[in-house]
């Protein structure tokens, strides 16, 4: 959520913000108003109050105090209306009273972009920062994996359907296996690099989901249960960058990380007509999700670091990949800077996301209240939130059947994983 303290300090930086966003700006001067509207209640309670001490303290030294009482206690009484009827009016226009038109503006007003954030209107103008390994030229026609898949014997798309309807998958045999082999892979190698793995739940409550921003502008993509108000995690994320909330941390704790695999739920609303087919975009996906709790000077070399972790898991698989920095108007709700991790998919021509690398700086931490003291006598400090993908599940087993698949329809498996998959080659069935 956006912190009122910096539309008031600096509300140019704000629209500028926005501006870049491809928003309109004008609600700066929305919230403005409303701020100065709900301090001038705050004081005109304090000065109804002020002029209620001193008429009091007169009545406590006259030397008739009976007939001070008597002649101030009408207009005692009119301040003490004057008093409520502020303090409730300073109430409903607050920052911190839910559903107050102030609040409703902070709460969808998107994160602040940091500015080496590059501009730019879509993905097109997302800024390529650099690439590793050299896509493969196959000397036959390669196939996309869900012709390798089904060919294998390994995706079953038809039987998902018959399930579940569109949008989900069957994995079989060396394909399940696979999949598993890179779920501990990726929890394994988060472990050597100093991330606790957790297991959190996969039903979350509504006030876990508006505090990780997921409500404010993405509560169509969500699967729930209206009776239980309980949702389906998008992302584990969700219960990761909300495990502190309203908590103090000591600042000796920090940074925080943490690492979990789980299943992640997504209605893609807004993806009609995209990546119908195959692994690419299901409404249930597996991933590992890594998440940093860390200090506010300290964050955006954490976006490094966490960027760099998934990036050796993508070169351990000897995927080739590029890291982008997306622009100002693809940067998602929450972060103030993005880094997307590129595989090369080979059916494609191209390279697509296969993680999300992203600084949330303190703007969840400010619906979550997970705070820090830097000693026993310092105030406490909001934390900045860092997550990212490391990596999607689905996407990683797209990218290894296309990039690895033979001329005879086999598929060699990365020899990082064989020792997790127990077989280094998915045989070809023909």
């Amino acid at each position: 959520m956006l912190d009122i303290v910096v539309v008031r300090r600096d509300p140019n930086r704000v629209r500028r913000s926005a501006r870049r966003r491809g928003l309109d700006p004008s609600f700066v001067d929305d919230v403005l108003r409303y701020d100065a509207e709900y301090r001038s209640a705050l004081s005109s309670a304090e000065q109804a109050q002020a002029e209620k001490n001193r008429l009091s303290a007169q009545i406590g030294k006259a030397s008739d105090k009976a007939a001070a009482a008597r002649d101030l206690r009408p207009r005692i009484d009119e301040l003490s209306t004057a008093i409520a009827a502020a303090e409730e009016n300073a109430r409903a226009l607050a920052p911190d009273t839910p559903g107050s038109r102030l609040r409703e503006l902070l709460e969808s007003t998107p994160n602040l972009l940091d500015d080496s954030v590059p501009d730019g209107g879509g993905e097109a103008d997302n800024v390529e920062i650099r690439r590793w390994g050299t896509p493969k030229t196959f000397d036959f026609a390669p196939r996309p994996h869900w012709e390798i898949g089904e060919a294998l014997g390994i995706l079953d798309f038809e039987r998902a359907a018959k399930l579940s309807g569109s949008r989900f998958a069957v994995l079989r045999g060396a394909g399940a296996r696979l999949s598993r082999a890179i779920v501990q892979f990726f929890l394994d190698r988060a472990g050597e690099a100093g991330y606790e793995e957790v297991n959190p739940p996969l039903l979350v409550s509504r006030t876990t989901m508006w505090r990780t921003g997921q409500l404010s502008k993405f509560a169509d993509a969500m699967f729930a249960d209206p009776d239980a108000d309980l949702f389906m995690i998008p992302t584990s994320e969700v219960p990761l960058t909300a495990l502190h909330g309203d908590e103090i941390l000591a600042a000796g704790d920090l940074p925080l990380r943490y690492a979990a695999y789980s299943p992640c739920f997504r209605k893609e609303a807004g993806a009609a007509g995209k990546d119908t087919r195959g692994l690419i975009r299901l409404h249930q996906f597996e991933k590992v999700e890594l998440v940093w709790l860390t200090s506010p000077e300290t964050s955006f070399d954490a976006l490094e670091r966490l960027t760099n972790d998934a990036e050796r898991l993508l070169q351990a698989l000897e995927l080739p990949y590029r890291v982008v920095s997306l622009c100002a108007a693809d940067v998602g709700f929450n972060p103030a800077k993005t880094y997307d991790l590129e595989v090369w998919v080979p059916s494609a021509g191209a390279y697509r996301e296969i993680s999300s690398c992203s600084n949330c700086t303190d703007f969840q931490a400010r619906r979550t209240a997970t705070r820090f003291r830097r000693d026993a006598k310092s105030k406490p400090e909001l934390v900045h939130t860092l997550n990212g993908s490391g990596l999607a599940v689905g996407r990683t087993l797209v990218a290894i059947l296309e990039n690895h698949q033979q001329a005879d329809g086999s598929v060699l498996v990365p020899k990082a994983l064989g020792p997790y998959a127990g077989f280094d080659r998915i045989p070809s069935n023909g």
